[in-house]
């Protein structure tokens, strides 16, 4: 018997001069070509390991064996999964990467179309064409309609982030996509964006002098990668890992006057000669120590000034945590807001636009009034809250969740932030008590 390893490509030729010698011969399934000539000897001709077109289709819809791959040569393989379906895969090589191309599922794409398609992507390959690459452009060329772009996911996101939103911090992650990310990624499928693509956005950013609106951008990218996972419209997440690859960009500070600095604020603020309900606007940020836009926002209707216990109970919706917040209001924020009725009793708003009642005081009233105070890059309205917070903890007097509380912060346990809105109020009266009080204490040491 006479045995040699062939190519396909040659089993033809063999199989040609076989018959020359009138010889009989069989191919078996496995490859092998036995043949028996009128002589004694026999030749057996194997199959090389090389070889390709090992399937038939009949292989194919008898494969059963979760993750079992079966190949068919020159990389492509039938891979089943757990669920029964079958896979169409091929590995191949390419500038020294081992990459992995789906040519489809099983029978929907046929063994001899998904040979057609391996040939394909070899052809591709011998030009030194990434096959991965050419199939995600073409997927590209399709009309947006019909794809799941990053930008019909992206407002699919925003709609479902809208009702935990203030409306300010929903225009704004808005404008920051539409700015900075949808103009280079809208278009694109969202499952075929890539890494590379991904980064490149935040480096033109960086490249501004952008490096905090390129680590938050890196941040709302994920948010809708993570989503368009849920939705099944794509199946890794290339914005998540990135932060280490992008400059950590500089903490700032929001300007905040030194606890010292304040007795002599206090004094300039006597004398402040502006309009007079921006004074008292002023003045009760700084016994209440709220955002500006909570103040600003105030509706006459949140207040309970003739209670036993006065408080001013701030909407969820206004706040930013998006949970409703209790502020006890001393004796001299009430004295304060019995003035600012004096001028804006009747309206919705405690402090209304100068201009339009029905609209509220502008962001940078208070801000403009600092400016002219002389304490412009010195100090911002939001800085009172910093102030409050130190001069309380260093008191030693206040449970620092109480604090904490006051302030508005958000609660790391979810859980337990769901039931604590009035969580230390008793304590909470009587710390914003005398934090009224030594308030007016320093104003009077000024004088």
């Amino acid at each position: 018997m006479f045995e040699c390893s062939l190519t396909s490509d040659n089993i033809r030729f063999i199989t040609g001069v076989i018959s020359r010698y009138n010889c009989r011969y069989s191919i078996f399934d496995d490859g092998t070509i036995q043949q028996t000539p009128s002589s004694p000897t026999t030749f057996e001709i194997r199959r090389s390991m090389k070889s390709t077109n090992h399937l038939t289709e009949l292989v194919c819809r008898k494969a059963s064996t979760p993750g079992k791959k079966l190949s068919d040569g020159q990389g492509m393989y039938l891979l089943v999964h757990k669920n029964g379906s079958k896979y169409w895969r091929m590995d191949f090589r390419l500038s020294g990467k081992r990459k992995t191309l789906a040519l489809g599922v099983w029978p929907e794409v046929s063994l001899t179309r998904a040979r057609k398609l391996r040939e394909e992507a070899r052809e591709q390959i011998h030009r030194g064409i990434d096959p991965l690459k050419h199939k995600r452009d073409q997927q590209r060329k399709r009309s947006a309609s019909e794809e799941r772009t990053f930008s019909v996911l992206c407002e699919e996101w925003m709609q479902r982030q809208k009702p935990r939103w203030t409306e300010k911090h929903a225009f704004d992650v808005r404008r920051a996509l539409e700015n900075h990310v949808l103009p280079d990624l809208g278009h694109l499928p969202i499952a075929d964006i890539d890494r590379r693509e991904v980064l490149s956005v935040l480096r033109v950013m960086e490249g501004q002098g952008k490096h905090e609106a390129a680590h938050r951008a890196r941040q709302r990218m994920e948010a809708v990668f993570n989503f368009a996972i849920i939705t099944g419209d794509c199946d890794a997440n290339p914005a998540a890992g990135l932060t280490k690859a992008l400059t950590p960009p500089r903490k700032k500070k929001m300007p905040a006057l030194k606890p010292e600095e304040l007795p002599e604020f206090l004094q300039r603020l006597e004398d402040y000669q502006g309009h007079r309900l921006t004074y008292l606007g002023m003045r009760l940020v700084i016994y209440t120590f709220v955002r500006t836009k909570e103040l600003r926002l105030a509706e006459w209707k949140e207040f309970e000034l003739k209670s036993e216990n006065p408080v001013w109970t701030i909407p969820a919706e206004r706040m930013k945590m998006r949970r409703e917040h209790l502020v006890p209001l001393s004796s001299q924020s009430i004295q304060l807001l019995r003035q600012v009725s004096g001028i804006s009793e009747g309206e919705r708003l405690v402090f209304p636009s100068q201009n339009n009642p029905n609209r509220p005081m502008s962001e940078n009233t208070l801000l403009y009034a600092l400016y002219r105070m002389g304490y412009h890059s010195r100090a911002t309205t939001h800085g009172f809250r910093s102030v409050a917070s130190t001069i309380l903890n260093e008191s030693e007097k206040w449970h620092p969740d109480a604090i904490e509380r006051q302030l508005a912060h958000v609660e790391s346990n979810k859980v337990r932030a769901a039931y604590d809105r009035a969580e230390h109020l008793p304590e909470r009266r009587r710390m914003m008590q005398w934090w009224s009080d030594y308030l007016d204490a320093l104003k009077v040491s000024a004088q």
